[in-house]
């Protein structure tokens, strides 16, 4: 096979992967947003047969011979398809590891394991799902042997979400947020706490999807490209540029937890609407890392979203849509308010302080998950007791302890680092963009689009073609210093707490 012909073999294949990767996530956002809760099964069939012949495109030994062909003519090949070839190899050599008939069997697993989540956490019942995250973890354990018995499982896993971030990276990082963060909460918590009585009144549902509309209008979101719809647990499903969906949840007396959740959702979005239109249906688009994800969601919902700019902005919003919630209230009182700092239960609440905890505790969990040292029965104690000792807070039921998030659901361990590492990417984008970019002037205009231009012309426009570091270098990352992050966080909540 000569490169012409490889690379007519790449462009059949993208035909083949978009279409069935376009109606498989076509398929998990309505399986998770509008559809019957009994439609599972059904919809399970549907996904395990796409995934099915997925296997059978990816594996086949022309598309195979394909790839090796365009990696062996480095000199002739264009980056973008030399690029293509290195994700298709990685992707290839994971597919082969099992049988056709096993990887539909776990897209099939993994469908009802959702469901069964949703039904467990409703009703608070960890003994429902236990039995099949069990199966989830035994396939992630012979994925990750037959990927590579040299290492250790978790590593393995930990490469999938952030390529080259294994354990011995990630356990000083978050030693050190630990050591650095815990007295910085101790102390916050001998404060006089700021007012939020004005986030626990009722505010009326229809109008905070009212506020989505203008927070997403505030951040520049092309309303042609993304909706945002409702569901349990809020994720962002990225299509292609033009079409991306966000969704949400909304609580009656809780305004915050909705509003923070579409700004989160709505960066992941603005990175998939800002890779090129050339990476569009080929494995090019999406982002770089789940690292690198996770730092522009958490740039708009923290470093932006949370600032005191941002909320001058926000504020007349809110006082427009909720006059009668906030009668009594400034926007300094709402900034405070919204960057309350104490140790609580739910992770996708949590203020910005303890926020590395709530992901340590994951990380520690899903390492003795992989390692041997806990069973699947015994992970609600676990989960318990490192909230004890890393927040000093208990779950009283499962609702809001080990059931709280839908990722292991989805058979997604290893991602949960990517929040921490993001978190503080995001820190030294921001110091970068700074230099070139008025940005709190931009934030409290509500007009973000000079802050998502930075963005995209060093960070979204590259979508895949850049691995993780290169972005990195690329937004000002070089090299990755977790102490600006810390240092970031001290400040803020020194001058929030007056410590």
């Amino acid at each position: 096979m000569n490169l012409t012909q490889a690379l007519e073999q790449f462009r059949s294949f993208e035909e083949t992967s978009y279409a069935l990767s376009h109606a498989m996530s076509v398929l998990y956002v309505d399986g998770d947003t509008a559809a019957p809760k009994q439609s599972y099964e059904g919809r399970g069939r549907a996904l395990g047969y796409l995934s099915g012949l997925m296997y059978e495109a990816i594996s086949s030994p022309s598309f195979r011979e394909a790839v090796e062909t365009v990696l062996q003519q480095k000199d002739s090949a264009s980056p973008e398809d030399l690029r293509k070839a290195e994700l298709y190899r990685e992707d290839l050599l994971d597919s082969i590891l099992f049988t056709k008939e096993e990887c539909m069997a776990n897209t099939q697993l993994v469908n009802e394991a959702n469901m069964v989540w949703h039904d467990a956490k409703e009703k608070s019942d960890y003994s429902l799902f236990a039995p099949f995250l069990e199966k989830l973890i035994a396939y992630q354990k012979t994925f990750a042997e037959r990927k590579d018995s040299s290492r250790p499982a978790y590593d393995v896993l930990l490469d999938s979400f952030e390529k080259g971030t294994g354990t011995k990276t990630l356990d000083p990082f978050f030693e050190l947020l630990r050591q650095e963060l815990t007295p910085v909460i101790h102390a916050v918590s001998e404060k006089p706490q700021p007012r939020t009585d004005f986030l626990h009144r009722v505010y009326p549902i229809h109008l905070q999807r009212d506020f989505s509309d203008r927070l997403m209008a505030m951040m520049g979101i092309d309303r042609a490209c993304c909706n945002i719809s409702e569901t349990e647990h809020p994720f962002t499903d990225g299509v292609n540029k033009w079409d991306v969906r966000i969704t949400t949840k909304y609580i009656e007396t809780d305004p915050a937890s909705s509003m923070y959740s579409v700004i989160h959702e709505g960066g992941h979005a603005l990175y998939e609407l800002g890779v090129k239109d050339e990476y569009q249906f080929t494995r090019l688009a999406g982002g770089g890392s789940m690292g690198i994800h996770e730092s522009q969601s958490r740039f708009y919902e923290n470093l932006i979203g949370r600032s005191l700019p941002f909320s001058r902005a926000v504020f007349p919003v809110v006082k427009e849509l909720f006059p009668e919630q906030v009668k009594d209230v400034t926007a300094e009182e709402w900034y405070r308010g919204i960057n309350m700092a104490q140790p609580s239960l739910i992770r996708t609440e949590a203020d910005e302080l303890t926020y590395p905890l709530h992901v340590l505790i994951r990380y520690e969990i899903e390492k003795k998950m992989f390692g041997g040292d806990v069973k699947v029965q015994d992970l609600p104690a676990l989960w318990n007791e490192l909230y004890r000792t890393y927040l000093g807070v208990t779950p009283s039921c499962d609702r809001e302890g080990i059931l709280q998030d839908s990722h292991w659901s989805g058979a997604s361990f290893g991602y949960f680092p990517s929040y921490a590492l993001g978190s503080a990417y995001g820190v030294q984008m921001l110091h970068n963009m700074e230099k070139d970019v008025d940005v709190w002037g931009a934030a409290e205009k509500g007009d973000l689009r000079p802050i998502t231009a930075w963005l995209r012309e060093h960070v979204h426009q590259y979508g895949q073609f850049f691995t993780s570091p290169q972005v990195l270098i690329s937004s000002g990352v070089d090299p990755f210093d977790p102490n600006v992050y810390v240092q970031y966080l001290k400040d803020k909540y020194t001058e929030l707490y007056n410590l």
